[in-house]
């Protein structure tokens, strides 16, 4: 079976033909944490989870990995409102949205990382 994905460069859809057929690598860009998670943080998880697990159908191994990032105008602000350092709310906002990912059943991904801004 062929997996035609939608090329947004295109306008197209095309049938996905991956460099190594032996290894599918997804990066996906994750939420900036800088409030609770709200249904558009947990609109492209499930998204990506569903080709995820169409992918691993497919192909003998798919690597995910999502990135969070908590260096942004709107964290920078929330932080010197509350009076807190950044990373304070990035640890509580990242926990509450991989809860959130997973009462959607979400996966978590083989990789995350997170971009914290040096001190």
């Amino acid at each position: 079976m062929t997996i035609r994905l939608y090329n947004t460069l295109t306008r197209e859809k095309q049938d996905f033909v991956p460099i190594d057929p032996e290894r599918v690598t997804m990066y996906v860009c994750g939420p900036t944490v800088y409030n609770f998670a709200h249904i558009g943080n947990a609109r492209p998880a499930v998204i990506f989870d569903v080709l995820y697990r169409l992918l691993a159908l497919h192909y003998k191994q798919v690597i995910y990995a999502r990135n969070i990032t908590d260096v942004d105008d709107k964290i920078n602000a929330k932080a010197a409102e509350l009076k807190v350092p950044i990373k304070e709310i990035s640890y509580v906002l990242c926990g509450r949205l991989s809860l959130g990912y997973g009462s959607h059943r979400c996966r978590t991904p083989h990789h995350r990382a997170t971009r914290h801004r040096p001190h």
